[in-house]
C-alpha cells in the first residue's frame, strides 16, 4: 500500500459514511414523493372522476415546472452551497407534496403537479453536482449509486407503505386513505430539509470531521482532477462552452429518451399491475417493489463494475438494452400476466441500473461554473421525456384500454437511448475514469 492509499482509503470511507447515508435518506424520499402519485391514482381517479389522460397528463405536467427552473437552481447551488440550497428545496417539495391531500378537482391536480416541479428543480443535478466536490472520478460512480439507490429502495419499501395506507387509513382524520398517504409521505420532506442546514457540510476545506492531512489530501486531488480536464481540452471552461458542446446534447437526448421510460414505468407501473389481475392495492404494492429492488442490485453491480473497468457508456447501453427488452417482452406476452409481470421485472433492472451511470457521465463533461450549467441542461432538456411519457401512456390508454402498446413504444424509446449510449463520444482523454485518476494522481 503506498502513502497516498494510507490517506485516500479511510478518507474516502469517511467521506463516504458521513455524506452517503444522508443522500440516500433524501433520495429516498424524494422518489417517495415522487412515485406516489401512481398509487394514489388506484383510489384518486375514481372518487375525483380522473380519466386515464387527466391523469397522464397531470403527471407530466411536473415536468414544465421542473425544466424552468432546472438550470438556475443549480447556478444558485454553485455560489450559495448544498447545505443551503438543498435543504430549502426538500422543505419546499415536502410541502406541495402533502398538499396534494387537498386536491379537488383537475385544475388542483395540474397546478400543484406544476409547482412540484418547480419546488424539486434542481435537486438531483445539485447532488450530481456536489458529488464531485467530495468524490474523485474513481470513487464517484460507487458513490453516486449508493445515494441513487435511495429511489429505487423508495419504489420497494413505498409501494407496499402506499398500498397499506390506500387498504387501511380511510378515515383517519376524516380524510380518504389516499389523502392521508400523501401527508405521511409528504412532511418527513420538509424535517430532512431542515435537518440539512445543520448536518450537511459543502466541501472538504469545511470540514472539521476530517484531520488536515484528510482535508489537503482530497482538496489537493480533486483540484488535480479539475486541472486535468481543463488541460485536456486546453483551456479553463466557460459558460458558452455548455451551449457549443455537442456531448451536452446528445447526452441529453440519451436521457431523454431514457426518461421515457424511466417515469412512464414508475409513475403507471402500479395500475399496470393492477390491470394484470384481481389484485387489492397492498398486493399491488408488493409486487410494484419487485423490479425496483432488482434494479437496486443491479444498479450496485453495475456501478462497482463501471468503476473498476473505467467505463460508463457500454455499461449505460447494456442496461437500457436490457430494459427495451424487458418492455417489450411485457407487451407482447401481455395475455401471460405471469410472463408480463416478470418482463417488467427485467425492464426495472435495467432501468435502475443505468441511472447512476448518467450521472456519473454527466458529472465528467466540464468543470467549475460550467459542470454546474451542464449538468443542470443535459437534466433540463431530457426531462421532455419526462413530460412525454407519462401522458403518451394515458392518452395511449385512454383510446385503446390497454397498455401494450404504449409498453411497446417505450421500449422503442430505450432501444434509442442504449444506441446513443453506445455511439456516445466520451471526448478528450480526461472523460475516461481511469485516465483522470492516473494524471490527478500524476499530478499530487
Amino acid at each position: 500500500m503506498t502513502m497516498e492509499d494510507n490517506v485516500a482509503e479511510p478518507t474516502m470511507r469517511r467521506v463516504y459514511w458521513r455524506l452517503i447515508p444522508i443522500l440516500f435518506l433524501a433520495v429516498f424520499l424524494n422518489y417517495l414523493d415522487r412515485i406516489n402519485i401512481g398509487f394514489a391514482a388506484l383510489e384518486m381517479n375514481q372518487q375525483l372522476g380522473f380519466s386515464a389522460a387527466v391523469f397522464g397528463f397531470g403527471a407530466s405536467v411536473f415536468f414544465v415546472g421542473y425544466m424552468l427552473l432546472e438550470v438556475p437552481s443549480n447556478m444558485i447551488l454553485h455560489r450559495v452551497g448544498a447545505r443551503v440550497w438543498i435543504g430549502r428545496i426538500m422543505i419546499s417539495w415536502g410541502l406541495v407534496a402533502a398538499a396534494f391531500a387537498f386536491v379537488r378537482s383537475d385544475v388542483s391536480f395540474y397546478v400543484l403537479r406544476f409547482l412540484l416541479g418547480i419546488a424539486e428543480a434542481g435537486f438531483l443535478p445539485g447532488l450530481a453536482l456536489y458529488v464531485t466536490l467530495w468524490f474523485p472520478v474513481r470513487w464517484r460512480a460507487r458513490a453516486v449509486a449508493s445515494y441513487i439507490a435511495g429511489g429505487q429502495i423508495a419504489a420497494v419499501v413505498g409501494g407496499p407503505l402506499s398500498g397499506l395506507l390506500l387498504d387501511h387509513a380511510d378515515g383517519f382524520f376524516g380524510l380518504q386513505s389516499w389523502q392521508v398517504m400523501f401527508l405521511v409521505e409528504g412532511f418527513p420532506a420538509v424535517l430532512l430539509g431542515i435537518m440539512f442546514f445543520f448536518i450537511l457540510t459543502d466541501t472538504p476545506d469545511k470540514a472539521s470531521w476530517l484531520r488536515e492531512d484528510q482535508r489537503r489530501w482530497l482538496s489537493e486531488t480533486l483540484d488535480a482532477e479539475r486541472a486535468t480536464i481543463d488541460a485536456a481540452h486546453g483551456r479553463h471552461f466557460a459558460l458558452r462552452d455548455v451551449f457549443k458542446d455537442g456531448r451536452v446534447w446528445s447526452l441529453a437526448l440519451l436521457f431523454g429518451s431514457a426518461l421515457v421510460g424511466i417515469y412512464g414505468m414508475l409513475i403507471w407501473l402500479p395500475q399496470i399491475i393492477k390491470s394484470m389481475g384481481n389484485l387489492n392495492n397492498t398486493e399491488v404494492g408488493l409486487l410494484s417493489a419487485v423490479p425496483p429492488l432488482l434494479g437496486t442490485a443491479g444498479a450496485l453491480i453495475v456501478g462497482w463494475s463501471s468503476d473498476r473497468t473505467g467505463d460508463r457508456k457500454y455499461h449505460l447501453a447494456a442496461s437500457y438494452a436490457v430494459a427495451c427488452l424487458g418492455l417489450a417482452g411485457s407487451a407482447v406476452f401481455a395475455h401471460d400476466d405471469v410472463v408480463a409481470y416478470l418482463c417488467l421485472c427485467v425492464a426495472g433492472l435495467g432501468l435502475y441500473s443505468g441511472t447512476p451511470l448518467f450521472w456519473s457521465l454527466n458529472a465528467s463533461l466540464m468543470t467549475g461554473a460550467a459542470l454546474a450549467a451542464s449538468i443542470a441542461l443535459v437534466n433540463t432538456l431530457a426531462q421532455f421525456g419526462g413530460l412525454v411519457g407519462p401522458w403518451m401512456i394515458g392518452l395511449v390508454k385512454t383510446s385503446t384500454g390497454s397498455f401494450s402498446i404504449a409498453l411497446l413504444v417505450l421500449s422503442a424509446f430505450l432501444l434509442l437511448a442504449a444506441l446513443i449510449a453506445l455511439f456516445f463520444r466520451v471526448g478528450p482523454p480526461a472523460a475516461d475514469a481511469r485516465t483522470v485518476g492516473r494524471a490527478s494522481a500524476e499530478a499530487l
